[in-house]
């Protein structure tokens, strides 16, 4: 019998479990390869333990970002992160003022100006170590470029670092706990308040600067998605909001102090001390205010309950003072005892000015009313278009890749009515391209994007991808890292429906395929076994003694099983051209001792022959054994004899 005819003997023999290995796809170890020459050893149905995903084409390999980029993304979310912190917190400084109801007199919120106080140190705290940490980064960095030789140019950082160290200075705690008592006890409470806006105007207009640049700094990374700049225009637009009500919420409490002054001028029984409260921080709520003095209890008393006063400038229905803008709200909000009620509705008059135009404003009287109310339409314009295109651009994105997508399916569906296929084969043509999309992520075929890259660039990409997967085969586990190359750069992405034949048994093999997520079913109904491939496994490898076969002969070899798909399932495939390529290209690899002695281990049709000269041999030696008792022989027939090799 020559080798061909052995190679062509069908497994229809009696194998035993310990003869036959029910996985042709599962690497072995080094030394079982090595030590095949006694016979042929049982391989238990056995998959890799650990499958690495390549990404993000083959599942594996060492995708994402690198450990610089992720290092840059995180820097910038933290610094992004406490820039929003003292965003949002620098305005609440303003909240610390209230206006005592029973006395009419100004005086702090102590609690609420304590805990702000705490938030506000707290963020610098953190701002001021990461600045101290990213010295030591940068400190380090110089030194090891002074250590080369290269020459140390002056830092181009120094102007930020010193923008930050700007930001961070306790300005508002200054201004709070030692600038505002000064001036209330002086009775200069209109001036508090200006003095009190500019310095908050100082330091956080320089904070929107930073915050901006370091928005357009993100940009540049590959991990900013349009996500991310929808998330940080919505924060924006909030904090903006925030940043307008607080402001909105100061402007008013002066003008109500403005319209207490101008009573005050014109009551004979009026002091200006009289407009600050005894104290000028209070640890308790507005009810309990103490409107006694040292000297002066009973004119306290008497100014608190002029009636005439209250409705003027602190009673919502008989009120003559032009409050403008201010009216609407900030009578209530300024003797309001509840902090909660002082922040939200100052934001959601700020949200709701920003998204409006001037139908919601009550007429204006003061200069800087006019020019507050400009800057805030402004600012609202240019934020609600920000906000607006970014979100358009997402849409207009995601939109723009299911149209075309509909009208491919458009297309299909009218030509699968035209040809007037059956209703099962267009359902399986709908389930594929719907599944195809979903596992692709909304994206066309991933290789398509190497095309236009040079192709030894695109050669390294797809070997760093797809190398460790094609390792998994056995005979390439020898290969250099030419061969592998050329290999890697042939292979295409491939994506199966659940349920789906891929190979039947008995038809040509046209292509390896190997998994990278996924699982496939084995079926080899000639002997009524089954085996499951997952990840990181691989089906086809008749190919390979097709490819090695000498003579060669240009019959594609039959499947020894047949593939169904268990869930979609995602693979690389390498056609039987581009193999037999390969093969005969690099034939000089192939030709080694090693490769061979790999191929014929690990060839079905090698194995196939093994087992039945095995068994043949076994057969024969049992034959001429003597005759015992304990072991009747029987001779077989003819026909079982041939019945049982065939």
């Amino acid at each position: 019998m020559s080798n061909t005819e052995e190679l062509e003997i069908s497994p229809n023999y009696d194998y035993d479990d310990d003869d036959y290995n029910d996985d042709y796809y599962c690497a072995t170890d080094e030394g079982e390869e090595e030590e095949f020459g006694g016979g042929v050893k049982a391989e238990s149905n056995r998959f890799p333990d650990k499958v690495v995903r390549l990404s993000p084409f083959c599942g594996g390999g060492g995708g994402g970002k690198s450990s610089g980029e992720c290092r840059s993304w995180n820097g910038a979310a933290l610094m992004m992160l406490l820039c929003a912190a003292g965003l949002i917190v620098d305005p609440l400084f303003f909240y610390a003022f209230s206006i005592s109801d029973s006395c009419m007199c100004l005086f702090v919120d102590g609690w609420f100006a304590a805990a702000v106080t705490v938030l506000r140190c707290i963020i610098d705290a953190v701002h001021l170590c990461d600045l101290w940490l990213a010295s030591i980064r940068r400190r380090k960095r110089r030194s090891d470029t002074a250590a080369f030789g290269r020459p140390v140019t002056a830092p181009p950082y120094l102007k930020r670092s010193f923008l930050q160290l700007f930001l961070i200075l306790p300005l508002p705690q200054i201004m709070l706990w030692v600038a505002i008592p000064a001036y209330l006890e002086k009775g200069l409470i209109t001036n508090v308040m200006t003095l009190h806006l500019i310095v908050f105007l100082t330091q956080y207009v320089p904070k929107i600067y930073f915050s901006v640049v370091l928005l357009w700094q993100m940009h540049d990374l590959s991990s900013y998605t349009v996500w991310c700049g929808i998330a940080l225009n919505m924060m924006a637009y909030f904090i903006a909001s925030h940043a307008v009500g607080a402001c909105w919420f100061l402007l008013g409490i002066q003008n109500v102090v403005k319209c207490l002054k101008e009573k005050c001028t014109t009551n004979k029984d009026c002091r200006p001390i009289f407009l600050t409260c005894k104290d000028p921080f209070y640890y308790r709520t507005t009810s309990t205010v103490s409107c006694s003095g040292q000297t002066s209890r009973n004119a306290r008393l008497l100014w608190g309950e002029n009636r005439h006063v209250r409705m003027t400038c602190l009673d919502t229905d008989d009120n003559n003072f032009a409050y403008g803008t201010y009216y609407e709200w900030t009578i209530q909000l300024v003797t309001n005892e509840n902090p909660l009620e002082k922040i939200l509705l100052p934001i959601f008059w700020g949200l709701m000015t920003l998204s409006s135009s001037f139908g919601n404003l009550k007429n204006m009287t003061d200069e800087l009313e006019v020019i507050f109310m400009i800057l805030i339409l402004t600012s609202g314009v240019l934020l609600v278009t920000m906000f607006i295109g970014s979100t358009k651009v997402f849409f207009r994105s995601m939109t723009s890749k299911k149209q075309a997508v509909h009208l491919k399916m458009r297309n299909i569906e009218w030509w699968m009515k035209k040809r007037r296929l059956p209703p099962k084969i267009i359902q399986r043509v709908r389930n594929y391209k719907w599944q195809r999309w979903a596992a692709m992520g909304g994206m066309e075929d991933e290789w398509e994007m190497l095309q236009d890259i040079p192709q030894g660039l695109r050669r390294d990409i797809k070997y760093h991808l797809c190398s460790n997967l094609i390792r998994q085969v056995p005979l390439f586990r020898h290969l250099d890292n030419l061969v592998m190359g050329n290999i890697c750069d042939r292979l295409k992405s491939l994506i199966f429906t659940a349920g789906e034949t891929i190979t039947w048994e008995g038809e040509p093999v046209r292509k390896m395929l190997f998994i990278v997520r996924g699982h496939l079913e084995c079926r080899q109904h000639s002997i009524g076994r089954s085996c499951m491939l997952g990840p990181g496994n691989f089906s086809g490898d008749e190919l390979l003694s097709w490819c090695l076969r000498r003579p060669f002969v240009n019959v594609l070899p039959p499947s020894s099983f047949t593939l169904v798909t268990l869930e979609t399932t995602e693979a690389l495939g390498l056609d039987a051209h581009d193999l037999k390529y390969v093969t005969q290209h690099f034939r000089y690899t192939f030709a080694k001792e090693r490769v061979k002695r790999s191929a014929r281990y690990y060839s079905p049709g090698w194995r196939s022959w093994a087992v039945v000269a095995i068994q043949l041999a076994w057969r024969r030696y049992k034959r001429h054994q003597p005759f015992t008792a304990s072991l009747p022989f029987v001779m077989p027939t003819a026909e079982e004899a041939v019945n049982s090799i065939v």
